[in-house]
């Protein structure tokens, strides 16, 4: 997403990534049989399901044109947090626990250390990147807690992500409404990175995902999550040259240790 900002402005690309990825997804839906138009009364939950993923990805690509990939990364994988909380408030029998708590607690500080290292210095726009992927996690959060409490866990997960791209592919309207730049340097590194994303995130990579929880425990699958941040804070160094702080690796450790209790079996 960092490097495919380099020359496409980030509403538009976040669109461009869903346009390209719904036709995918369709036709895999035809291959494995899925019935996607269906009148189930699943409109109403999918269209909320759609507009706070694509809030999440607004908020994500423009904390991307500010702040590093590693930290935007970690600050976005403090969903799962939000995520408990909130389906402590709406979802039925899934109330906090001791054990959650204390996961919490821990996830918390993993938070708080996360921006130890802005302690007295001025704001800048980098603060704003921060806090916009720690908003990007929120809006995942919600999305967790709105597939859980309504009907929506009872469709077929790819009617779901279809809610989710179709209404995150109006990112690239939206985009050009608000005059964003659009495509401004369509180099082979730009459309790789596009392509990557479109084919390998929001298809394989989610298509992948949908069919592990379908067969698979969410407690058994959630600690694999916490590579994820891992992956980008080794790839913006390497690819990207960012630097690796401590107090961003103390918060990565802080965060997975705490969701890792709260998904404990």
């Amino acid at each position: 997403m960092k490097l495919g900002l380099e020359g496409i402005s980030p509403l538009v690309q976040a669109g461009l990534r869903s346009v390209i990825a719904v036709p995918l997804l369709l036709l895999w839906c035809r291959w494995r049989g899925v019935a996607v138009f269906l009148r189930d009364g699943s409109l109403g939950p999918g269209a909320l399901s759609g507009l706070l993923f694509a809030a999440e990805f607004w908020a994500l690509y423009e904390a991307l044109a500010l702040t590093t990939a590693a930290r935007s990364t970690v600050l976005l994988y403090m969903a799962p947090f939000w995520a408990v909380v909130g389906a402590h408030l709406f979802v039925p029998g899934d109330k906090l626990t001791a054990r959650k708590v204390a996961g919490l607690t821990l996830a918390f500080a993993g938070l708080v250390t996360a921006f130890a290292d802005r302690l007295g210095a001025p704001v800048d726009a980098s603060l704003l990147g921060d806090l916009l992927s720690l908003l990007a996690g929120i809006f995942w959060g919600a999305t967790i807690v709105a597939i859980k409490a309504t009907r929506l866990t009872r469709i077929a997960p790819e009617r779901t992500l279809l809610y989710q791209l179709a209404a995150s592919a109006l990112l690239l309207p939206l985009g050009f409404a608000l005059r964003e730049r659009g495509v401004f340097a369509p180099d082979a590194l730009v459309w790789g990175a596009l392509l990557f994303q479109a084919v390998g995130v929001a298809f394989i990579s989610y298509a992948a995902w949908f069919w592990l929880v379908a067969r698979h425990k969410a407690s058994a699958l959630a600690p694999f999550l916490f590579l994820t941040p891992v992956f980008a804070a080794v790839a913006g160094a390497l690819v990207l040259g960012e630097a690796i702080t401590w107090p961003l690796l103390l918060s990565l450790g802080l965060i997975g240790a705490g969701i890792w209790v709260v998904n404990r079996a």
